[in-house]
């Protein structure tokens, strides 16, 4: 019997030997699966994490703080983040950079530049002349774009993270205001670039809210469509959102929760920091009102006096949600002499008054795009730190119409549970609850180009085309292709925003250029030439609105069909040849097909399944919207002359149709393209 367990003792070591193989194999991948949210806020930021055993925490930063400022000071030799960062704005008020985050994505002579050095005057913005924009000058030899000041607070973020998740991590999911326009996420993207992120999803802090709200609510959402309005006041901006919660069928996981962005409005300077602003400004009238007869300079020419009015005033304005008046004082304001003065909530309201009548402006905007009344909307919920303050909530509650207003949410940290919720449902390290987000486009964009037809009489001449790419409120991420069939030359698109009719007209001033690039194609000439026989079945640009709103032109080709004899043999041979041709020019199709002619078709209704891979229901209506889609080169014929060209570029898919019988062989070839923002 003792040699019977002599021989098992080495097979049971074999055996844990393994296991602790396997178990440091485990430990060793555990160390590169965390992955982070940041909800980028104008005046602070909330950091979440994920990682195995830790789901979904909010990140305590140095000072053990849930919410970390957004402030960069920046020295010689050191820099400082965070609360330091905002403790150094008194005593190096100029090297201290806030609220930069409005000045990503604009040009020299946006009005936002203009309103940003009129707030904090002390900072010096330079004019850059080779990307048209502006950066902080700090000194004659350093100075930082916004995209890079934003880039070191992302890194700063990352490593608050690393340090709370005890491993590194490189995946995230960023937040930003649903009014972003490309310049602006694309300036973001930069900046996380800088920072060594890997940005699995810009996702709009409004849909982060949406998500975090119906992840801790998913029993409640049934197939009956729920609209919530989310009402987000924070610091610098406010934005009004309308979803729709239900049940939706997926291909994948049956029944699921979904929810749809219907409808979204804002307002970009309607937040905290205004209200701040006015009552620093009351607080120096105040000062300088107590030095009135002593020949004392004015308070505001002095930047550290006016940083501590700021964060007396944030103080000030916080206190005066709960209460109805309060004590300001500030000790050694300027040139060692103290500031006392008594503030009521009332001369507060007054100071913010016409603030406060911009209030339903966002909902009105909302209820627009959706296309709803206040009859639809089941519940208001607030988000955003402004919205404590009772005057928002009074107005607000009055616009609505209802009995009261939801508050059953983290104000601060809704958006950044919801974007780590999808920062881990992006992972390929965690399996989690399918939630179908659809979120919405809230600027059109649309193709415009030129081409040159001939009137009854027979005279030339020019037509301007317009085609909508993305539409209001439509969702995304999607891919479309327009098939421009009346060219057979090098040629020029303008990608352009659509309609913004519901901008304002200083928003429309703010939002910048309408034109996103002008595309232009070269070798259209050259492939018509080398391919005389072959059938053209037009040039076919293929776009991508992704997940996180960025659009890109993935590629532009140009498609040429010609009929074989209906011979077995000989079709098998020239749709080898066919295949052949067209993979060595990148438009190529898969080997197995059948039917060469349907094989272009398939190639290109792949397209819309990838970028609506949740959305299956979506694909028919993607196709309306496209004006032009890629699917119906072959079949059916109608739906491809919509979107590009007049009733002529109708007549090949037609001709095609006829002789259905006879197989097809198509031939694809790239064109070189130029595309950028």
């Amino acid at each position: 019997m003792a040699a019977t367990v002599r021989r098992q003792r080495p097979r049971r070591l074999a055996c844990w030997a393994v296991i602790a193989v396997l178990l440091a194999d485990l430990l060793a991948l555990s160390d590169t699966l965390a992955v982070m949210s940041v909800d980028l806020g104008s005046e602070s930021m909330k950091v979440a994490i994920v990682k195995p055993g830790v789901p979904m925490e909010i990140v305590l930063n140095k000072e053990s703080r849930r919410k970390t400022p957004v402030t960069v000071t920046l020295k010689e030799n050191e820099r400082f983040f965070g609360d330091s960062a905002a403790g150094m704005a008194i005593k190096n008020p100029k090297a201290t950079l806030r609220y930069f985050q409005h000045l990503l994505g604009k040009q020299a002579d946006n009005p936002h530049v203009a309103l940003y050095r009129a707030r904090f005057p002390e900072h010096e913005l330079s004019f850059d002349p080779q990307r048209q924009t502006v950066h902080f000058q700090i000194s004659p030899q350093m100075q930082f774009s916004p995209e890079e000041v934003l880039g070191m607070v992302l890194n700063y973020s990352r490593s608050l993270a690393e340090d709370f998740a005890e491993q590194p991590i490189k995946d995230a999911v960023i937040t930003v205001p649903a009014f972003f326009n490309q310049a602006e996420r694309r300036a973001v993207l930069q900046a996380a670039r800088m920072a060594g992120l890997k940005v699995l999803q810009l996702i709009n802090d409004n849909t982060a809210t949406a998500l975090s709200y119906g992840v801790f609510r998913r029993k409640d959402i049934n197939t009956t469509a729920q609209n919530v309005m989310f009402y987000d006041m924070g610091s610098g901006s406010t934005v009004c959102t309308i979803v729709t919660y239900q049940t939706v069928k997926t291909k994948e996981a049956g029944m699921q929760p979904q929810l749809q962005i219907r409808g979204v409005g804002f307002d970009r300077t309607l937040g905290g920091l205004e209200m701040e602003l006015r009552l620093r400004e009351h607080l120096a009238g105040l000062f300088n009102e107590q030095r009135k007869g002593q020949k004392a300079k004015d308070v505001r020419e002095n930047p550290r006096a006016m940083a501590k009015l700021l964060r007396e005033a944030n103080r000030l304005k916080t206190v005066l949600s709960a209460n109805a008046d309060h004590m300001a004082q500030i000790e050694g304001l300027m040139d060692d002499v103290d500031f006392k003065a008594k503030v009521t909530r009332v001369e507060f309201e007054e100071l913010c008054a016409d603030l406060f009548e911009r209030v339903p402006g966002p909902v009105q905007q909302a209820l627009q795009s959706a296309e709803m009344n206040l009859d639809e909307i089941e519940q208001v919920i607030l988000v955003g730190g402004a919205t404590r303050v009772p005057k928002v909530q009074e107005v607000l509650l009055k616009a609505v119409g209802k009995e009261e207003l939801g508050k059953n949410i983290n104000a601060d940290e809704a958006a950044a549970m919801g974007a780590v919720y999808q920062a881990a449902a992006l992972s390929k390290a965690f399996k989690v609850k399918p939630f179908v987000v659809r979120d919405a486009v809230v600027y059109p964009i649309l193709v415009e180009f030129t081409r040159e037809v001939e009137e009854p009489e027979g005279v030339r001449s020019l037509k301007h085309n317009k085609r909508v790419l993305f539409s209001r409120m439509g969702p995304y991420p999607q891919r479309k292709v327009i098939t421009f069939n009346r060219y057979s030359h090098d040629f020029n698109f303008h990608i352009n925003y659509g309609d913004l009719g519901f901008l304002g007209p200083e928003d429309l001033r703010v939002f910048g250029s309408p034109n996103l690039t002008t595309v232009k194609l070269k070798g259209v000439g050259e492939s018509f030439k080398k391919h005389p026989d072959y059938e053209s079945k037009g040039i076919k640009a293929h776009f991508n609105l992704d997940e996180s709103g960025v659009l890109s032109l993935d590629r532009v080709e140009s498609v040429f069909e010609t009929l074989v004899e209906d011979s077995p043999e000989e079709e098998s041979t020239l749709t080898k040849l066919g295949n052949t041709i067209s993979s060595l020019f990148g438009g190529g199709t898969t080997p197995e097909a059948k039917e060469n002619g349907t094989d272009t078709v398939q190639e290109e209704e792949e397209s819309p399944a990838e970028g609506n891979r949740d959305e299956p229901g979506e694909q028919v209506e993607l196709k309306e919207e496209g004006e032009a889609p890629a699917e119906d080169t072959s079949q059916p014929p109608p739906p491809e002359p919509k979107g590009d060209t007049a009733s002529e570029g109708e007549k090949a898919p037609e001709e095609d149709n006829g002789d259905k019988a006879e197989a097809q062989a198509s031939v694809c070839r790239t064109l070189v393209t130029r595309f950028g923002f």
